[in-house]
């Protein structure tokens, strides 16, 4: 499902800021290789996830969902000197596709990459985070971010991708369809949630900006 005519999508990646060429050659390697090539975050919301990083300018950010690195070495980009990003996915496979560009990137010694049952990882991370971006399994949606709530500092912003799901969540799911409706818990939580203030923007397939108050 297309959010906005192709004109205007077009129109406003013309006028954002280029790609890199590192994420050029990653997007591109991403969809000759991985499985679901359309899980990328792609140039738009690239630009986007690395323009809030920079304005955040954290210290540590958490990542749930790496994919083949695309999105974190966006969200890199906004770090401080010392910062790091934790980034965490279940599939051992993409990690040499991961390593390959992350060791290319001026960030090569500030990303720090885990492989296994995100809960579990975050639950053994002694940190506190400035920035959460959430990209991963949706059924577990509101589980991440119970698990990342209290290891926010006052003022930190979580992201939450896909939280439009093609639209899907603007409708009555059949039962089965338990992505849907745990986007759809996960989206009322973040709107009722008082620890948090929110806006869904309808940015590709839904970023929501949540702010830690």
């Amino acid at each position: 499902m297309e959010f906005l005519p192709d004109k205007i999508d077009q129109y406003a990646k013309d006028h954002s800021q280029k790609e890199p060429e590192l994420l050029q050659e990653l997007f591109k390697e991403t969809w000759q290789k991985a499985l679901i090539p359309r899980m990328i975050s792609g140039h738009f919301q690239g630009r986007v996830l690395a323009m809030i990083s920079k304005l955040i300018q954290p210290n540590n950010i958490l990542e749930i969902g790496t994919y083949t690195g695309y999105s974190a070495l966006c969200l890199a980009e906004g770090l401080q000197k010392n910062g790091r990003l934790h980034t965490i996915d279940h599939n051992e496979e993409l990690v040499d596709l991961q390593h390959k560009y992350f060791d290319r990137s001026d960030y090569k010694n500030q990303i720090k990459t885990y492989v296994g049952d995100a809960l579990e990882i975050i639950d053994g991370l002694d940190e506190k985070f400035d920035l959460v971006f959430i990209d991963a399994d949706k059924v577990n949606y509101s589980n991440y971010y119970f698990a990342i709530i209290d290891k926010m500092n006052k003022g930190g912003v979580i992201l939450s991708d896909n939280v439009l799901w093609s639209g899907k969540v603007t409708e009555n799911p059949d039962p089965k369809d338990l992505d849907t409706i745990a986007l759809k818990a996960f989206n009322k939580l973040l709107n009722t949630d008082k620890r948090i203030e929110s806006v869904l923007l309808p940015i590709r397939d839904g970023l929501t900006i949540s702010r830690v108050v």
